[in-house]
């Protein structure tokens, strides 16, 4: 297929995917109406997604290996690896085709690092994948692939094995119930104006407003080169149904997904630019792990009012 064929296709899978997330995350749409009222965008079509993130689980037929085949074989390039010592996970970004579509962000969870009964209790779930999943989709059907990225992979958990793993690792606990449901979409504030164009005055707007945002390592996180400054939301909760094991089911409110804000400064070698004359290309590309670090606790119980 061209590369125009597969745009079009990509163009589909992305927006299932922020419809879906639009649906689940309330403060998307609250942040995207305050940016109409205040005259920042007319649409949420103008918003610049600076980039998308998965969460998966790396045992040897998910992970990383099996998700990135999907944005791979829509032109997405493979970038820098990132590893994430305390939280026990492995990240890469990708490039994407065009400038109009977001960076992907996808990351794992080094299950061999955890104890050895976190470990057999999640491969109790993530074994009942019995081979790659997108070995088996039509990539060139973009209605297939979005409604794989919202289907459950494994069975529904108990409430039981979910605290388990939260006590252990939150990132596992969230992605065992949470699966490939989007974990957040970035809105990149250096194209805003009106003073909203700085995380300060940005987030200010935010929190005016009441939205909660995550406070681990300070509101906004910078990178050592200070060219990349990110904040994000607190996640949202929903009220999740787990299957207990006995057979009947319980609900409990649980972290879902957040809204993220990047700002990306201009490379010095292009320092001279007319502001209206930068493009993607002319910022500070990637992304910094000390940042990350800190945004992956928009989902963990230090940030977020959850049942425990």
């Amino acid at each position: 297929m061209s590369p125009k064929g597969n745009n079009a296709i990509l163009s589909e899978v992305l927006a299932g995917l922020m419809r879906r997330y639009t649906e689940r995350v309330p403060d998307v749409r609250k942040i995207v109406d305050l940016m109409i009222q205040e005259g920042l965008v007319g649409t949420i079509d103008e918003i610049d997604n600076d980039h998308v993130a998965f969460r998966t689980m790396g045992v040897p037929q998910l992970g990383i290996a099996s998700l990135e085949k999907i944005f791979l074989h829509y032109g997405y390039e493979k970038k820098d690896n990132y590893s994430f010592e305390t939280k026990k996970l492995n990240a890469f970004w990708y490039s994407p085709p065009e400038d109009r579509f977001p960076r992907i962000f996808i990351s794992e969870l080094r299950v061999e690092d955890l104890s050895p009964e976190t470990q057999a209790l999640i491969q109790s779930y993530t074994d009942e994948v019995k081979g790659d999943p997108v070995d088996l989709l039509d990539l060139d059907d973009a209605s297939v692939v979005d409604a794989f990225l919202h289907k459950p992979l494994w069975r529904t958990p108990s409430w039981q094995h979910y605290s388990q793993l939260l006590d252990e690792s939150e990132y596992a606990g969230w992605t065992i119930y949470n699966r490939y449901y989007l974990n957040h979409f970035t809105i990149s504030v250096h194209n805003l104006s009106k003073g909203r164009e700085k995380l300060e005055g940005f987030n200010d707007l935010l929190l005016q407003n009441g939205i909660k945002l995550n406070n681990s390592g300070g509101v906004i996180k910078t990178s050592p080169d200070e060219k990349l400054r990110q904040s994000s939301t607190v996640a949202e909760t929903v009220e999740a149904e787990f299957a207990e094991e006995d057979g009947s089911t319980s609900t409990h409110t649980i972290a879902g997904s957040y809204v993220e804000f990047a700002e990306r400064s201009v490379l010095d070698e292009f320092a001279h630019l007319a502001p209206e004359d930068v493009q993607r290309k002319h910022r500070r590309d990637g992304f910094a792990v000390g940042n990350a670090d800190k945004i992956f606790e928009s989902t963990f119980r230090s940030q977020v009012e959850i049942d425990s």
